[in-house]
């Protein structure tokens, strides 16, 4: 595996822990209600703990490969004084951030109660918000840069409520099959489903104002960055229009005797995580491309 394949593996790796992380975060900390709350975070904790370790190795690999990669020789990874001049540059410092939010998200976990559940969150939103402080999303100056940063902080966010959310998402369904869970599991997926309408149409603004601070207009694709640029479109298209068919079409037939719409909204909500996956894997690929 060359140095280029690892960074773009590390970076796929911290995005999609960090946005399972934060996703799954908006559900304990603040969709579930009070009673159901500790239930449910006690059955994200695995989920939390595997995300957190994730996103403070995959950050370490990151800033590791970016050594190698910035001296021009994989062998300089081992050398301090190349970490040290890393940290100095403008990606290190914005970087900080992602080591510093991991290492509170683990802090966190020594906490507990709705505390706990909080806190991951805030840790969640500080590392997507650092996110956009290097890469493309800073490649502009002044009021501009600021109008850029803050947009693509606004579009993690979005995307973690939405694509985050779903593996928890399946946990809830199954909860709902459970008659001294089913009332509050309900309650916490209608509001996921309410909010969700916000968080995919700010998702889906951002992208397109990001990508004309980036490119203007996408096609046609006449290079690698917008080849991926435009796949990744039509991915995040395929899950508009999966959320849209398991939000208008699939469950207003759960209650209709006979119905296999459940069944059929849990398959839809993997291929809608499936597609996200992919979704990551274009981005953490033309990230590293010059538009």
């Amino acid at each position: 595996m060359t140095l280029d394949t690892l960074y773009i593996f590390c970076r796929w790796l911290h995005f999609s822990a960090l946005l399972l992380l934060t996703g799954s975060a908006f559900y304990s900390a603040l969709l579930a209600p009070r009673r159901y709350q500790p239930v449910l975070s006690q059955r994200l904790m695995p989920l939390f703990t595997l995300c957190i370790i994730l996103t403070l190795l995959s950050a370490l690999a990151i800033l590791a490969a970016q050594a190698g990669l910035m001296s021009g020789d994989w062998r300089n990874i081992a050398r301090a004084n190349i970490w040290w001049a890393v940290m100095q540059t403008g990606f290190g410092q914005a970087w900080r951030v992602q080591l510093l939010g991991a290492l509170l998200a683990g802090l966190a976990l020594a906490t507990g109660g709705s505390t706990r559940q909080r806190l991951l969150l805030l840790c969640g939103l500080l590392q997507l918000c650092g996110l956009a402080l290097v890469g493309h999303a800073a490649m502009l100056d002044g009021w501009p840069g600021v109008l850029q940063r803050v947009n693509q902080a606004i579009h993690l966010t979005g995307a973690a409520f939405w694509a985050g959310g779903l593996l928890p998402l399946l946990w809830l369904m199954r909860d709902a099959q459970l008659p001294q869970q089913r009332a509050d599991a309900i309650q916490t997926m209608m509001r996921f489903s309410r909010y969700g309408h916000l968080a995919v149409a700010l998702t889906l603004l951002s992208g397109i104002v990001n990508t004309a601070f980036i490119v203007g207009w996408p096609w046609p694709a006449n290079n690698d960055y917008r080849l991926w640029l435009t796949i990744k479109i039509g991915l995040v298209a395929l899950m508009l229009c999966t959320a849209l068919f398991n939000r208008y079409w699939l469950v207003p037939r759960f209650a209709m005797p006979g119905s296999r719409a459940q069944l059929w909204f849990v398959r839809a909500t993997q291929l809608e995580i499936a597609m996200a996956v992919l979704v990551v894997i274009s981005v953490s690929i033309f990230a590293t491309l010059q538009p």
